[in-house]
């Protein structure tokens, strides 16, 4: 008698065919070792969001409300709810050398990239100015396109310093002069004094700039995961809109709850998602669902993990 199928295990196969995909593949292993085993120049647009170093445990999680009269928070027409936290998946993200960690990583990048490709890096005020110098070295001087501020307006206010309510994205090109941008493909904005341009300009909408304003992934938000550190949809699709040509390949290589994946797929670019946390994928699948042309790979590099037992690596948060 033959075994019925668990569809619940992911399929396994050669690093080889990680790009096969008709239109993407998740991976679970450890980042570097799958980037080694990528030829050269065979990836349109990286976005990394690599842990920030905050010297904390990040812990994921949902905020559930159900109506309570005597509940702790208020909603609209002066109803009670009571809060019900979720915890979900946890790194520890605390890195002794960060740029060694980071080193190798971004090394593989700028091999990986195409001639046109780009490099969208995903940091904080933490790490980020050492990174800049450090991918100056590694790219080179000119290959620095912009440092992308996303700022959004969420959570506490600080009582003793300006509260912290951006994140830095650092964009560098393979080949400067020979990257692919094209601003017309991302969704534009309203104006914010549309009475002081013509109709025509108010139906088309600005462009945006080096400047992002937008929320974050809500803690009881309908596009929340769970899943610590999860960016939200939107930011990745306008990365995916300029830097990605129609039909390319993007990569993350800290994919976490693989926000880049459902983008990609959406826009038509194929993907490739790679995280070391079992979770991850888990949320990944759940996300990409109804996604057909998506497979998932346990291990990677030619030695696939057991079932089960994923190999060692750094935390790689989403």
């Amino acid at each position: 008698m033959t075994a019925a199928r668990d569809d619940s295990r992911p399929e396994r196969f050669s690093s080889r065919d990680l790009l096969a995909a008709a239109v993407g593949t998740a991976v679970l292993a450890d980042n570097l070792e799958v980037m080694q085993a990528l030829p050269e120049g065979c990836i349109d647009l990286i976005y990394l969001d690599p842990p920030f170093n905050s010297g904390a445990r990040r812990v994921g999680g949902r905020l559930r409300t159900v109506a309570d009269a005597s509940g702790d928070r208020t909603g609209f027409a002066g109803r009670r709810y009571r809060s019900q936290r979720q915890t979900g998946p946890s790194f520890d993200d605390h890195f002794p050398d960060y740029l060694a960690f980071l080193d190798p990583r971004l090394r593989e990048c700028r091999r990986l990239l195409a001639a046109h490709g780009t490099l969208y890096l995903h940091l904080d005020t933490r790490e980020v100015h050492r990174c800049k110098v450090h991918l100056d070295h590694i790219f080179g001087e000119a290959a620095f396109l912009n440092e992308v501020i996303w700022a959004y307006d969420f959570g506490g206010r600080g009582r003793r310093r300006w509260a912290a309510k951006h994140d830095s994205i650092l964009v560098y090109v393979r080949a400067p002069g020979r990257h692919h941008f094209d601003p017309d493909a991302v969704d534009r904005l309203p104006y914010l004094a549309p009475g002081l341009v013509t109709p025509a300009k108010r139906a088309r909408g600005k462009l945006p700039t080096d400047t992002w304003w937008h929320t974050i992934v809500p803690t009881g938000g309908r596009e929340r995961t769970g899943y610590p550190t999860q960016k939200p949809l939107a930011i990745l699709r306008r990365i995916i809109q300029a830097s990605c040509p129609a039909g390319g390949v993007v990569a993350d290589f800290f994919a976490g709850s693989g926000t880049t994946g459902v983008a990609a797929a959406a826009l038509g670019r194929r993907f490739l998602l790679v995280d070391c946390l079992p979770e991850a994928l888990a949320v990944q699948r759940g996300r990409l669902a109804g996604v057909a042309g998506v497979r998932f790979v346990d291990g990677a590099a030619g030695s696939p993990a057991a079932d089960g037992d994923p190999p060692p690596a750094p935390p790689q948060p989403a």
